[in-house]
C-alpha cells in the first residue's frame, strides 16, 4: 500500500485509520502517519538498542529502526509469523516502522466514534489514546509519539529548547489548549509555564475546548479579556484540531482569536488542510521554541 494522496477534506472531524493486529487485539494508526505497508524483512540488531527497537533495516536506500509494537505495547509475540507486516511511518519529522502481527483493512471514521480510555481500567501509564467502537468489537488507538519519546527521549519536548529564550513576563496572556496525550499535555504545561505563560487551560479534545470557548461568549465579557490565543493538536478524540479550528473561525465572535495547530502531522504536503480551515499558524512538534516564538507573534 502506497499513500500517496490526502485522502479526507479539511474541517470534516473525520480520519481513516489502518487496522492492524498485534497479539490477536485490533489497532488502528490514521493513514496520514502511513507512507507504506510491506513484508517482513531483514533486519540487523544493533548492540546497546533500546528493548523496544527491534533492530535497523534498509528502505529504498535509508536506515530506519524497527518498533517491536508487541513489546512496546507490553503484548506477547506471535507465534505464526507468516502474517506479520512492517508499517512504515513518518511523523514529528522522522521515519520509523512498526512490526505488527497483520494488516487487514481500512475504515472512514468520525472522530465523534473515538473515546477517551477510561482512568480506571487504562492506567497511569497506558499507550493508548483513543478507543473506536467498530461493529460490535474494539480498535484501540496507540499514542505513537509516546511510543518513540519512550525509545529516544531527546526525540520529546525540552525545557532547555525554551531557557535559550530568557526571561519574558507573560502571566497575563490566557492559552487555551487542546491536547489528548497526557504525556504532551505535561510538556507543553511546563514547557509554555517556562516561557512565561501560566495563565494556561487544558482540555484533552477539540469538543470540550470549543464548549469552553462557547461558554466564555455567552457570559457576556470581552472574549480577548479572557482569552489570547489557542493551541490545539490534529489527533483528538471526539474532536480533531482541524474541525476545532473551522469551528473557531465560522463563529462570529470567537473568529478573532488567533489559533496555532501544534501536532506531528505538519508536514508541507499536509500544510494545506489547516490553512483551509483559517489555522493562523501550524507548527510540527516537537519543535516547541518554534511554537512559542510563534505564540509571540500574536499576543505580543
Amino acid at each position: 500500500m502506497q499513500q500517496t494522496e490526502i485522502l479526507l477534506e479539511s474541517g470534516t472531524n473525520e480520519l481513516e485509520i489502518v487496522e492492524f493486529t498485534v497479539a490477536g487485539l485490533k489497532f488502528g494508526i490514521n493513514v496520514i502517519k502511513v507512507k507504506e505497508i510491506i513484508q517482513l524483512q531483514t533486519m540487523t540488531k544493533v548492540p546497546h538498542a533500546h528493548p523496544n527497537v527491534e533492530g535497523i533495516t534498509e528502505l529504498r536506500g535509508e536506515v530506519l529502526p524497527v518498533v517491536n509494537t508487541a513489546k512496546a505495547l507490553g503484548l506477547g509475540e506471535n507465534p505464526n509469523s507468516s502474517a506479520d507486516k512492517l508499517i512504515v511511518t513518518e511523523f514529528n519529522k522522522q521515519k520509523v516502522i512498526f512490526h505488527v502481527h497483520g494488516v487487514t483493512q481500512i475504515h472512514r471514521i468520525s472522530w465523534s466514534l473515538i473515546e477517551k480510555p477510561s482512568r480506571l481500567y487504562q492506567g497511569l501509564e497506558s499507550q493508548i489514546t483513543g478507543v473506536v467502537k467498530w461493529n460490535g468489537e474494539m480498535i484501540l488507538l496507540p499514542d505513537f509519539e509516546k511510543l518513540i519519546v519512550e525509545i529516544n527521549p531527546e526525540s520529546g519536548i525540552h525545557l532547555n529548547q525554551i531557557k535559550k529564550l530568557g526571561k519574558r513576563e507573560r502571566s497575563d496572556k490566557k492559552i487555551v489548549i487542546a491536547e489528548d496525550s497526557p504525556l504532551l499535555r505535561g510538556l507543553l504545561h511546563d514547557t509554555l509555564q517556562e516561557a512565561g505563560f501560566v495563565n494556561l487551560e487544558f482540555f484533552e479534545n477539540g469538543k470540550d475546548a470549543l464548549e469552553y470557548l462557547q461558554t466564555l461568549c455567552s457570559s457576556g465579557g470581552a472574549l480577548k479579556d479572557e482569552v489570547q490565543l489557542v493551541i490545539t493538536d490534529i489527533e483528538m478524540p471526539q474532536m480533531d484540531g482541524h474541525h476545532l479550528t473551522k469551528r473557531i473561525k465560522e463563529h462570529t465572535a470567537l473568529a478573532v482569536l488567533p489559533v496555532l495547530i501544534f501536532s506531528s502531522l505538519i508536514t508541507e504536503d499536509l500544510k494545506h488542510k489547516g490553512r483551509k480551515v483559517g489555522a493562523d499558524g501550524q507548527v510540527s512538534k516537537p519543535e516547541i521554541a518554534e511554537l512559542v516564538s510563534m505564540i509571540d507573534q500574536f499576543i505580543l
